[in-house]
């Protein structure tokens, strides 16, 4: 399985409308979060719906990020936005160390234990605060803390698989 670069990367949502001039407020799943205003060209999902924006200014605002788009110039433009999916193409993505993985390269892979037993496919990750977790959908769904060589063995992008040392009960 190889990382597809013309791939859509959800970074995050349109939340709100900040002001009168047509920004918006951003829920940004960027680490750090503010990260998401440095990607200059976002693609606006909604359903089968794709708008290609500009990023023309974008900042922290309190504990929020906002963001002025191009032809988004007044509040009325701005609302319109609220709830569509902020993504971008894989390619415009920063090549990570190796050993390190964008959650949405894991998205799909199937997940095997030491033992050779199919728990299922990575259904999507999530935050804890202590460490990260996989959601694993097989026959069941399965949490599984993403914690490098205690639990995670291996990951291979190429065959599409991550090894853990997990108990399939659990």
């Amino acid at each position: 399985m190889q990382v597809d670069d013309d791939k859509l990367v959800p970074l995050g949502r349109i939340s709100g409308v900040f002001g009168l001039q047509g920004w918006v407020k951003v829920f940004s799943d960027t680490d750090p979060r503010e990260q998401i205003v440095t990607y200059r060209q976002w693609l606006l999902l909604k359903g089968s719906d794709q708008q290609s924006v500009r990023v023309l200014r974008g900042k922290r605002q309190g504990k929020s990020i906002v963001a002025h788009l191009e032809g988004v110039d007044d509040r009325t433009a701005a609302e319109a936005l609220i709830g569509r999916t902020i993504a971008v193409y894989r390619s415009q993505l920063p090549v990570l160390p190796e050993d390190e993985y964008y959650w949405s390269d894991l998205v799909g892979l199937e997940v095997v234990t030491t033992e050779a037993v199919v728990l299922g496919k990575v259904d999507h990750l999530f935050q804890t605060g202590a460490n990260d977790v996989m959601s694993v959908k097989g026959e069941r769904e399965r949490l599984v803390p993403w914690i490098r060589d205690q639990v995670i063995k291996q990951v291979d992008l190429a065959t599409g698989c991550i090894t853990v040392d997990w108990d399939p009960d659990f």
